[in-house]
């Protein structure tokens, strides 16, 4: 309700009891900013059309309702078109689920462990590809010296290089699931590090491009497995977020808070038509693909040059993250004036503000000096220009400006 209290969101994600040094939240939901349940529910239309101009300038004004995170982080990652019906989407959610199922049926049986609730820590073969009977492993994965996997991989012959590769990552993928959000309540389960676990490991041998890196991947995966409840899905939405490369050092809370804002400033109305192309071998999309990149790499390209470049126009808008570094930057200038004597003293300082950034200020921040940006790059185009190759979340900043 109106004028009602704001509500801490720390309740949503509960942090085990015996954890007391994790930082507390600064994000908190407001009635009548942060975006409802009420609120999202209310801008689809009857047939599923989603109004995103108004959904985006709720959620820049006060955030997402933990709730609703899930299903709004899959517009906002471009998972789905908001000009898409119930039903299509629908459509598209269960060919994507069946989908996965096919990519982990294909790792499962390279390797027994994909879906079986569990999941490695210690190498399970050599970089020749010989197996290794660690009694770690055997202990993990509940696999005997004489189970089938070991006497098959010995009878195999020389396995392929891709194989091999993928097969020396999932031990490294273990260990970095075992210290993701370990202080979460949610973790505490082992069914929920084995999904999240599970999606890394698929995502490494569908994306050879990327691949699996140790720069924060269970990081930025860990929201979607607590925010999606069918795994796929959670894969689909995380699939989508790397494509953006984007991560930050804050609170659980304040780091979902960080994301969506983010996406929404800089949400791109063609990004969906953009990510449905064929990104990996057997995803089949409708229409044509001529002109396009296939691979998730071109795709990462495209959209950067995309973003980079506002669209169409030649020298489009900068991206928002521009301007919140500059925010963050401005606001401790004069402890970085007054206190750095060199650089390791600077590097100090970055180090500090990254661990204790207050999101809603660095994000309000960002806010204004692209506000001032905005108004300036009014000054060198002319009006029947000035609302070329912006997206959506520029248009509503532009449209402020001249109110």
């Amino acid at each position: 309700m109106w004028g009602a209290p704001a509500e801490p969101a720390d309740s949503y994600y509960q942090i085990r009891p015996e954890c007391t040094d994790v930082p507390n939240t600064k994000f908190k939901i407001k009635p009548g900013k942060t975006l409802s349940v009420r609120k999202w529910q209310a801008a689809f239309t009857q047939e599923g059309f989603l109004d995103m101009g108004k959904t985006l300038n709720r959620i820049q004004r006060g955030g997402i309702h933990p709730t609703i995170r899930g299903e709004v982080w899959e517009f906002l990652l471009g998972c789905y078109d908001p000009k898409s019906t119930f039903e299509e989407r629908e459509q598209i959610r269960q060919r994507r689920r069946t989908q996965y199922a096919s990519w982990k049926q294909e790792c499962k049986q390279m390797f027994p462990v994909i879906g079986s609730g569990g999941f490695i820590t210690a190498p399970v073969i050599t970089e020749k590809g010989q197996p290794i009977l660690d009694p770690l492993v055997l202990q993990e994965t509940n696999l005997g010296e004489d189970s089938d996997f070991f006497k098959e991989l010995e009878s195999r012959g020389p396995l392929d290089k891709k194989v091999i590769q993928w097969m020396l990552t999932l031990h490294q993928i273990g260990l970095d699931v075992n210290r993701t959000d370990r202080t979460l309540v949610f973790y505490e389960k082992k069914e929920n590090l084995s999904k999240l676990w599970d999606i890394l490991a698929l995502y490494a041998w569908i994306d050879n491009d990327v691949g699996y890196c140790q720069a924060g991947m269970s990081d930025l995966c860990s929201p979607m497995i607590m925010l999606l409840e069918d795994e796929a899905d959670a894969f689909w939405c995380f699939e989508r977020l790397m494509r953006r490369l984007f991560r930050r050092e804050f609170s659980f809370c304040d780091s979902l808070y960080l994301w969506e804002m983010m996406w929404a400033l800089e949400y791109d109305p063609e990004m969906y038509s953009l990510y449905e192309e064929p990104e990996f071998e057997g995803e089949k999309t409708e229409g044509s693909s001529k002109g396009k990149p296939k691979s998730i790499k071109q795709c990462g390209k495209y959209e950067r040059e995309n973003m980079k470049n506002g669209g169409n126009s030649a020298e489009g808008p900068l991206p928002i993250s521009v301007f919140l570094v500059a925010s963050v930057l401005k606001d401790k200038s004069s402890k970085l004036m007054t206190e750095a004597r060199g650089l390791d003293d600077v590097v100090k300082i970055l180090n500090d503000i990254t661990g204790n950034l207050d999101a809603k200020k660095a994000c309000t921040g960002a806010m204004k000096l692209h506000k001032k940006y905005l108004k300036k790059v009014l000054n060198f185009f002319p009006l029947s220009l000035r609302f070329v190759s912006v997206t959506t979340g520029q248009e509503i900043a532009l449209a402020k400006i001249h109110e």
